[in-house]
């Protein structure tokens, strides 16, 4: 195998692992720290792919047995380096992704407190209607016993003066 590969191939190693550690460091930093963690990998990975390329350049020019084991070994890096570019794509969008949800929640939340609150007033009024209108039922109810009682009391004073003029109609014709 080729020497030449081989230091490149140990530096991108090298990179590769500093540059998933400093991307694990940054998943748990917030604002300019993140932003600057970030800016520290995104550095990383245009280096890690130079070497890459210098890689492809040295495999390209060997044997094709031993080009054809290198070039496999050059595809493992190249979607490692495709994975550390989406993991910083994800971290740096998290934070905006987080920041425009909460944004949007916040929002959402003053709409609903709003709502809420109008309808909370509507729902007052409306039990304060109800509660007018039990209590106009009630007094209705109360001046039909009333009445109720009123009309049984008449019916009974009428029911005496009947059987009054019946016993004094029987006692006039009887005797």
């Amino acid at each position: 195998m080729s020497g030449i590969f081989d230091g490149y191939e140990r530096q991108y190693c090298e990179l590769s692992s500093n540059l998933s550690r400093k991307c694990t460091a940054a998943l748990s930093l917030d604002g300019e720290k993140k932003k600057q963690k970030i800016s520290e990998v995104k550095a990383g990975l245009e280096d890690a792919e130079a070497l890459i390329r210098k890689m492809d350049l040295e495999a390209r020019n060997l044997q094709p047995n031993v080009k054809a084991v290198l070039l496999a070994k050059l595809r493992e890096y190249k979607s490692d380096l495709n994975n550390l570019k989406t993991e910083v794509k994800r971290i740096g969008t998290g934070n905006l992704n987080a920041a425009a949800r909460d944004e949007l929640l916040e929002a959402g939340m003053t709409d609903a407190l709003m709502a809420s609150g109008d309808q909370r007033s509507r729902l007052m009024m409306a039990t304060e209607r109800l509660n007018h209108s039990s209590d106009r039922i009630k007094d209705s109810r109360r001046t039909m016993l009333e009445t109720e009682e009123l009309g049984v009391s008449i019916l009974q004073d009428l029911h005496q003066q009947r059987q009054s003029l019946l016993h004094a109609h029987n006692t006039v014709f009887l005797h």
